[in-house]
Formats: structure tokens, sequence, C-alpha cells
């Protein structure tokens, strides 16, 4: 497998999470705010390797 395709599962993973937690959130959840916020944090790790990773061609 490519590094941009597990890059790619690893950001949707992370995405899936987000989606979750954010509708805990919405629904009074606090701590799954939290939760969402560090799902977003990540994803914004991963997107920037994967740019780096899509124009290395990796």
């Amino acid at each position: 497998m490519s590094k941009t395709n597990d890059l790619a599962n690893q950001i949707k993973s992370h995405f899936a999470t987000f989606e979750e937690n954010h509708e805990k959130n919405m629904n009074g959840n606090s701590a799954a705010g939290a939760r969402a916020r560090k799902a977003v944090g990540e994803i914004k790790k991963l997107v920037t390797d994967y740019r780096k990773a899509s124009v290395a061609g990796e």
C-alpha cells in the first residue's frame, strides 16, 4: 500500500471519529467536543503529511 493511501485511510478514520463525536457534542455531551477537536487536530497533521507525500509521488 502506498504512503498516500495509508494516510488517506487514517484521515478517513479520524474523520469518522470527528463526525460521531461532533453529533454527541451537539446533543449536549461536552466531553465528546474534546474528542472531536482532538480528531480534527490529528486530521490537520495528516493532511500536511498527505500533501508532502502526494507531491513526492509516494
